[in-house]
């Protein structure tokens, strides 16, 4: 096979074959809409490496580690470059997510995220632009090459022990617990009146309500229902949307986000609470340095319990929410969260008339904030936080994340989000799952020296406050530095 030299435009010598790769394919290539796009044996074989291919361009992970731009973007999956510069906008976990693995190996993460492959491949195959030379190791020096593989190995294990596989019982309960409640409230109104002592026992049983919602659009959004992506999809809109009133566009657009680069600056948009809040190790000290107080932040973890606990959902997110729907013209989502109004307003409406439901809906939304807001912060604010590190998938997400202890309360309260390591490993996973496969990702941790954390939810919740308060003094000791 003849192999020509070519400088590329830094000037580093790649190989490339005489013959161009897969012309017919264009940037505007898409799979079928309907998600049951045919990937031939021989693709499939093509794909694996297994059956002789031209021969592609030939990258080092020097070259490849330049091209980390938002105007510049390569990825690494299973050793193949792919340039996905000019398709970023119209990747679906939104543009920011390839960015932010840009110029790395993403192989870890591309099979975490995507529930079928087949169909991620065939957007994936006009984009490809070579593969990594023959010297080259599969991931970046710096990785610990038997980490990532032992790894890939649990992953195989725990696809042969079938977890994937949702129990679709299992969401029915979850999802007749919802309705139920919500019906229940209705029939209570309508025998019993409007009285307070009934809003207020109705207000409670919505709350309840709302946040088994909040898990089950998580379960939705990271397609671990159902096997085709089309109906988890259809799923996350009607509970998201229509029973909890927010955009799944910004749901996914930020949660993945999150779920890629956990706790770094600035990739995680979790952990982005400035100027309220400073979180962490890095930011208190450069609000500090620079001699910023829009708050006395010395007092952030007093605060919290009056402004973060009961305002994330009813204003951060709902005002999030709506902000991304309006700029971003997303018309299906405006008129599934549109329903959601209506709904409450013909259920409602002839109980306590327009204002009063829109008084109800808040309440609700104002109770149902300290549950997510502790479920949610539990789990990453009391731990590491840092720029850019490059690490593998599995430190990546442990060092991040931490568990609370396995009991059924525990489980229904925090939607299984009690096992967030094994969530933030595998996250197309079922959450009943989890535990299952707890003790095999806690000997892998062990195997590598790497701290599995887990512990009671009282203390969880606590640690949220401890965690503020020593961000707090960082942030005084770096400010009143003379």
């Amino acid at each position: 096979m003849k192999i020509e030299e070519k400088h590329a435009g830094n000037g580093i010598l790649v190989g490339k074959s005489q013959l161009p790769l897969e012309e017919k394919h264009q940037a505007n290539d898409k799979p079928e809409a309907n998600g049951k796009a045919k990937v031939s044996p021989k693709q499939e074989a093509d794909e694996k490496g297994d059956t002789p291919r031209k021969s592609l361009n030939l990258y080092s992970w020097q070259e490849i580690q330049r091209h980390n731009q938002e105007t510049d973007q390569w990825l690494v999956i299973n050793r193949k470059v792919y340039d996905v510069t000019s398709w970023a906008d119209r990747h679906p976990g939104g543009r920011r997510v390839l960015n932010h693995y840009a110029g790395e190996d993403a192989t870890d993460v591309f099979r975490a995220m995507h529930l079928e492959l087949d169909i991620a491949r065939l957007y994936l195959k006009p984009l490809l632009i070579g593969e990594l030379a023959p010297g080259e190791p599969s991931q970046e020096r710096n990785k610990n090459a038997q980490l990532v593989e032992d790894f890939q190995e649990l992953r195989r294990t725990v696809e042969a022990m079938n977890m994937f596989s949702a129990n679709l019982g299992f969401f029915s309960l979850h999802l007749i617990q919802i309705l139920i409640l919500e019906a229940l409230a209705w029939l209570m109104l309508w025998h019993f009146g409007n009285g307070w002592p009934i809003t207020i026992c109705i207000s409670f049983l919505l709350t309840i309500s709302q946040a088994q919602s909040s898990f089950l659009q998580h379960d939705t959004g990271h397609l671990s229902i159902f096997k085709k992506s089309k109906w988890n999809h259809l799923m996350h809109r009607f509970v998201m949307c229509h029973l909890k009133g927010l955009s799944v566009k910004w749901w996914n657009h930020r949660h993945f986000q999150h779920h890629t680069k956990p706790n770094i600056y600035p990739k995680d948009p979790d952990i982005d609470v400035g100027p309220l809040f400073l979180v962490g190790d890095l930011q208190p000290i450069k609000y500090g340095k620079k001699k910023i107080k829009y708050i006395d932040y010395e007092k952030q973890h007093l605060y919290f319990y009056m402004v973060g606990l009961p305002l994330l959902m009813p204003v951060y997110f709902n005002l999030q929410s709506m902000q991304v729907m309006y700029l971003g013209r997303y018309w299906r989502d405006i008129v599934w969260v549109s329903s959601f109004y209506i709904r409450y307003f013909i259920t409602f409406g002839p109980f306590y008339g327009i204002f009063g439901t829109v008084l109800l809906i808040y309440l609700v939304k104002f109770l149902e904030s300290p549950w997510i807001a502790c479920v949610t912060q539990m789990s990453h604010i009391p731990m590491k936080m840092s720029r850019e590190e490059n690490r593998d998938w599995l430190s990546t997400q442990v060092l991040a994340t931490c568990n609370v202890e396995q009991s059924f309360f525990n489980d229904w309260f925090t939607g299984h989000l009690n096992f967030q390591i094994e969530h933030h490993l595998f996250p197309t996973m079922p959450r009943h799952n989890y535990q299952k496969v707890a003790p095999l990702v806690r000997s892998l941790c062990a195997k590598h020296g790497l701290q599995y954390v887990n512990k009671p939810i009282l203390k969880a919740f606590g640690d949220i406050v401890r965690s503020l308060k020593k961000s707090a003094a960082l942030w005084m000791d770096a400010y009143y530095e003379t």
